[in-house]
């Protein structure tokens, strides 16, 4: 198993139910569609996940572009938004060989942790290229490397208690010990950055990259950058 097979699968371990999956995808929606440059806007969101709340996003863009690596992950969003001409869904391959300068802002959040360095690097690449000249990218919930899941549990209790899942969260929580995502972190590792090394990363991907004030979604622990073309 990898990455990519874990979240291919519904189970509760990712969310701790329903009600956590909606939510978490709306506070993202909500949060990313603050950042789209114009209602014209095209955007991509890459490794978006199931993204519940898509159309709350396409509804402050032009033309959304969801990219989604697991096959039954992204089956069930084409379906969804089936007949929805302001999206659409592809493989990372079919992203990968768009037109130069085809987005005005580009959207990876929460995927940088499982990607190795030299993996980050080629998507950055690959999103520099794709990013029109005065476009954006929003790199999202960089995951700091000290006190990371301590912080990620709290934060996700305090996600439950304002938002009515509060006990589910705290079985979630259990439930997350005993399953294969530890197995999972064992062998295959999370990357975690510092606010300078990231920063540092981008600059050498061709970037101008700022720390953004507050990370996007639920935990402001982690960090969210946005960056310029250099």
């Amino acid at each position: 198993m990898d990455w990519i097979s874990f979240y291919d699968f519904k189970h509760s371990v990712i969310y701790v139910n329903a009600r956590h999956r909606d939510v978490h995808y709306r506070t993202i929606a909500e949060d990313i569609r603050k950042l789209v440059p114009s209602p014209d806007a095209s955007v991509l969101d890459y490794g978006c996940g199931e993204a519940t709340s898509a159309n709350l996003l396409a509804a402050a863009c032009g033309q959304l572009t969801m990219v989604e690596a697991a096959p039954n992950v992204r089956a069930a969003l084409i379906a969804r938004h089936a007949g929805d001409a302001r999206i659409a869904v592809l493989t990372p391959e079919q992203a990968a060989a768009l037109p130069e300068a085809s987005f005005d802002m580009i959207v990876l959040h929460s995927v940088a942790q499982y990607l190795t360095g030299a993996e980050l690097d080629g998507l950055l690449a690959t999103f520099r290229r794709l990013l029109k000249p005065s476009g954006t990218f929003v790199l999202g919930d960089i995951i700091p490397p000290r006190l990371a899941a301590p912080f990620a549990a709290l934060a996700l209790l305090r996600f439950g208690a304002a938002n009515g899942f509060f006990w589910a969260a705290v079985g979630g929580l259990i439930r997350i010990l005993l399953s294969d995502y530890f197995t999972l972190k064992k062998t295959h590792g999370l990357s975690h950055y510092e606010e300078a090394a990231m920063l540092e990363k981008l600059r050498r991907a061709g970037f101008a990259p700022e720390r953004a004030a507050r990370n996007i979604g639920h935990n402001q622990r982690r960090m969210t950058f946005l960056s310029k073309r250099a």
